[in-house]
């Protein structure tokens, strides 16, 4: 079943190989002859450790982000507990969808090692890409080996090519496979994906999602549509509340009501799964402001903007410099999306946002959590909030109180608005 997915795998002694260790990528390259210094990664390893890699070249985009996953939770449950797993990825610099996802291993000090025998046997199961990595005897320069496991026996088919050091590429890897992976350009692309999961479950989503009219940006004849995002404990729940109020408007939430059974399920998912899952959130809420908005004002807690920016700062590792390029396409609204009259994002001093979520005592989830123990992901996140285009969010200082930061907005409303 394995070698079914099994996809091919070319210009090996071309691709670059990114490792993440404590939220920072480490790169390193293949060459015929060794360089004066190992690279980075393997310069900090113990003496006497061996190293390992599994990638996954699924050709089944789903079986692949559920695999990957399932790995994860493998190796994690079997290997040795003096084992470092990290994440790890290969690609072709520049070469959009060149990106294979596995992990790296460095084996503990015992001697024999139950390591080789275990990734022998998942490698062979599920088609997967095993390499070793071997020092000379001074541990400055090591050597990649790439095992074939087929027949069950394991035999080196590798050329022995000599690790070395390279150049940290201009964005970071993930950016290379964003596209229709974590941020969706169209419906019909999100629910290609949910069309594809083999969950009874989301045979359910799939009929609800199928009656959702995609509407045409949003045009004079509708009235203003307005969008509040921002990270949690920002303000948005009563700001959007206290905007309806005044307004008059009509207050949704993506995802919406409709899907609230299927959301629990499907943050357990994958990211590709979860992500198009949300994707498709927005376009069931943007059919609703549509019909809203013929007649109404309408207000929505948090639209595409959210889903975007959480998707490409969570693919992404390291400062926020790796985030794909300003003007990329990953950032530019979908064409098949109502257009919101005006997004307003909501921004906080981080010690005043913590103070607030342990004010609320609510729970979190994955994402929230990582907002508040790593500093970079949530500056990733800010920074892609303010790269997406088409329309670009307007921030507001949510420090001030309730009721000055609403006038502070129906003051942006009323001079971009059609109300």
């Amino acid at each position: 079943m394995a070698a079914k997915h099994a996809l091919p795998v070319l210009r090996w002694s071309s691709r670059v190989f990114s490792v993440e260790l404590n939220g920072a990528p480490f790169y390193f390259a293949l060459a015929d002859r060794p360089e004066a210094e190992a690279p980075r990664l393997f310069g900090q390893l113990p003496r006497a450790r061996r190293c390992f890699s599994l990638l996954l070249r699924s050709a089944d985009r789903v079986h692949a982000a559920r695999l990957h996953a399932r790995l994860r939770d493998a190796l994690l449950r079997e290997l040795p507990p003096e084992c470092r797993l990290a994440p790890m990825c290969s690609f072709l610099p520049e070469v959009r969808d060149s990106v294979l996802r596995g992990f790296f291993l460095q084996d503990g000090p015992d001697s024999p090692s139950p390591t080789p025998r275990l990734l022998e046997a998942l490698a062979q199961q599920h088609a997967l890409l095993l390499c070793s990595y071997t020092p000379d005897r001074e541990h400055r320069h090591w050597t990649q080996h790439v095992w074939s496991l087929e027949g069950g026996t394991r035999v080196d088919v590798g050329t022995g090519l000599c690790v070395v050091c390279s150049e940290a590429p201009r964005c970071h890897p993930a950016a290379l496979s964003m596209i229709n992976s974590d941020v969706f350009r169209t419906f019909q692309d999100a629910r290609d994906v949910l069309t594809e999961v083999r969950l009874s479950k989301c045979v359910c989503v799939c009929v609800c999602v199928c009656v959702c009219v995609c509407v045409p940006p949003l045009s004079c004849s509708l009235c203003s549509v307005l969008v509040v995002e921002g990270l949690d404990a920002t303000g948005k729940t009563t700001l959007t509340e206290s905007l309806r109020d005044a307004l008059g408007a009509v207050l949704l939430r993506s995802p919406p009501q409709s899907l609230a059974p299927w959301r629990a399920l499907f943050d357990r998912e994958p990211p590709l799964l979860r992500r198009a899952f949300y994707a498709v959130g927005n376009y069931v809420t943007a059919e609703q402001a549509g019909q809203q908005a013929m007649k109404t004002p309408v207000v929505v807690d948090r639209f595409w903007h959210s889903t975007a920016a959480y998707a490409i700062a969570t693919a992404v590792s390291g400062p926020p410099s790796g985030l794909p390029d300003p003007g990329s396409e990953v950032y530019r609204w979908p064409a098949d999306l109502l257009r919101p009259s005006l997004v307003v994002l909501l921004t906080l001093d981080p010690e005043e946002r913590r103070r607030r979520l342990r004010d609320r005592g609510q729970g979190k989830t994955e994402e929230e959590r990582q907002l508040d123990h790593n500093q970079l992901f949530r500056l990733r996140v800010e920074e892609a909030y303010r790269r997406i285009s088409g329309p670009p969010c307007i921030a507001v200082d949510a420090s001030p109180s309730a009721d000055q930061l609403l006038q502070q907005v129906l003051l942006l409303v009323r001079s971009r608005c059609c109300l």
